[in-house]
């Protein structure tokens, strides 16, 4: 099923017989395999307001990321999360879109400086699990009374209701950039550096280690030629550093290409950046990792089938976003939650999905 509008989208959900398989683009199949009728939202596709001046864009949930972003560039704006495009790492096709963004919270490298996907959702339209319409939230970024309904949605991918509009803060695109790089570093090292860095008064806004140790400035040309410079004095004890202004070095970096053409199943680890070294240290030798935001976001690349979870030698929380059906049917996708997290869940999908139709399973 592919609804062209939402009392359409709604129609389709409360006419349900059985489980729904909530899909936007098709290009992000992460969480527990999925068995139902395929309902997807790419047919709810358009922007239905954009106001530069009030750095507001306001979108169908279908509506394909790369229109909003060209829209958003026409005016030097950009959605600053920097959502990450899974197509590579996971082999698919098609056109993510801003509700899939939404529902799977998808943030990038500069998360570390401006927040998650969520931290610049304004508002939602969504259908829940017995059909019914609901708006939360608005076009301004303000206090509210009530349930944060627009928070609740990201990260729920699609199993509290499917998302019909989705409204966002934007920023300004800035004047230029550069990466400063570090060669040669231990992870430990690189974490320490990436923490000097942060910790500074140089407004970072990308840290991640692939290789080599990267840490991205942005801004006006003066201030960014300031900022380099003062953080090359900084991190001057760490050996090496060159300078560059390529733009694509990140994208790689947000969309972890450097493990698109392994055979390895894919786990992405959030963890406190000091705890990175040991947890890394503790890995079999078969494994292959990249950090991201300061160390606190780490990507392992394990030999298919591998719990990574029985080798972390920390508190973390790890995610499996690639692997086969098989794998994903036997290891828990998500981190195991607590009890208290866990009623939590089960009471939130039980008022908005009594029937138990949206995406069941697919958050465990």
């Amino acid at each position: 099923m592919t609804p062209k509008t939402e009392q359409e989208l709604a129609d389709a959900i409360a006419s349900a017989k059985g489980p729904l398989h909530i899909t936007g683009g098709g290009t992000r199949p992460i969480g527990n395999p999925v068995v139902g009728e395929g309902l997807s939202t790419s047919g709810l596709s358009g922007i239905t307001l954009y106001e530069p001046g009030a750095l507001t864009i306001v979108a169908q949930a279908g509506t394909p990321v790369a229109e909003i972003e060209a829209a958003l560039d026409s005016e030097n704006q950009r959605l600053a999360f920097e959502p990450m495009d899974h197509r590579a790492l996971l082999g698919t096709s098609g056109a993510p879109t801003i509700g899939g963004v939404v529902a799977g919270n998808v943030s990038g490298s500069r998360r570390i400086a401006v927040g998650a996907c969520r931290d610049h959702a304004l508002g939602v339209r969504f259908v829940d699990g017995a059909g019914e319409i609901t708006k939360n939230g608005g076009r301004v970024m303000k206090n509210v009374t009530g349930y944060d309904l627009v928070k609740l949605m990201c990260g729920s991918f699609g199993t509290l209701g499917v998302l019909s509009e989705v409204s966002l803060k934007v920023l300004p695109k800035p004047e230029t950039s550069a990466t400063l790089t570090l060669h040669g570093l231990s992870v430990a090292q690189s974490v320490e550096a990436m923490s000097a860095a942060l910790g500074s008064p140089f407004e970072v806004t990308g840290a991640a280690r692939t290789h080599d140790t990267h840490i991205r400035i942005e801004g006006f040309a003066a201030s960014v030629a300031y900022r380099l410079e003062k953080l090359k004095d900084l991190l001057s004890g760490y050996g090496e550093i060159s300078v560059t202004e390529d733009a694509n070095l990140w994208a790689g970096i947000t969309n972890v290409t450097g493990f698109a053409k392994t055979d390895s199943d894919i786990w992405r680890v959030s963890i406190k950046p000091s705890d990175a070294p040991a947890l890394i240290a503790a890995l079999p030798d078969t494994c292959e990792t990249s950090l991201d935001w300061g160390g606190g976001l780490i990507w392992v690349a394990t030999p298919a089938g591998t719990d990574l979870r029985a080798t972390m030698a920390v508190d973390g929380h790890a995610t499996l976003v690639r692997a086969s059906t098989q794998t994903r049917a036997a290891l828990p996708v998500f981190h195991p939650e607590n009890p208290t997290v866990t009623a939590l869940s089960q009471g939130l999908r039980a008022k908005f999905d009594p029937r138990g139709i949206l995406n069941a399973g697919l958050m465990g």
